[in-house]
């Protein structure tokens, strides 16, 4: 089938503003922030169950407390970012959101990200701090130097 110009509209719906599409450019500080506290909810997972319990990490399945913590931890950053974005703290602050997130973006796309990485901490260990300093570099840049969070979208 050929190529149209009206096939333009489905990348807008899978990349672009967070006010309309799937996936943001702060769905890689999603990615980013996951690794970071996959790693926490893991570090905190293994001293429960090794001091108050007396189990070997080896020896049981905890994924499942692993990614119901990042997912529950997703949703609530969530849930504040929400009332951000509405005004909730100042309109100083829903300016600078640049409105509120497409509800796909917020309820799937991002919480996703996070528990994605989630599993690449928990794969991929020495990635972790890695993850942190770029999340840390993110969000200075993206909080205190550029004017809205959607800037860098518009950049490019």
């Amino acid at each position: 089938m050929p190529y149209s110009k009206n096939d333009d509209h489905m990348i807008g719906y899978l990349w672009g503003l967070k006010t309309e599409a799937l996936f943001d450019v702060w769905s890689i500080e999603h990615l980013l922030s996951g690794l970071s506290v996959g790693n926490i909810v893991m570090s905190f997972h293994r001293h429960l169950d090794t001091r108050y319990f007396g189990l070997e990490r080896s020896k049981i399945r905890t994924s499942y407390f692993d990614v119901i913590s990042v997912l529950f931890l997703a949703y609530l950053w969530e849930t504040a970012e929400h009332y951000m974005e509405t005004g909730l703290v100042g309109t100083v602050v829903a300016d600078w959101f640049q409105g509120v997130e497409f509800w796909a973006n917020r309820m799937i796309a991002d919480p996703l990200a996070s528990v994605l990485g989630y599993y690449t901490a928990q794969r991929f260990p020495p990635l972790v701090n890695v993850a942190r300093g770029l999340s840390l570099v993110w969000l200075v840049v993206h909080i205190f130097v550029f004017p809205h969070s959607m800037y860098l979208h518009t950049l490019f």
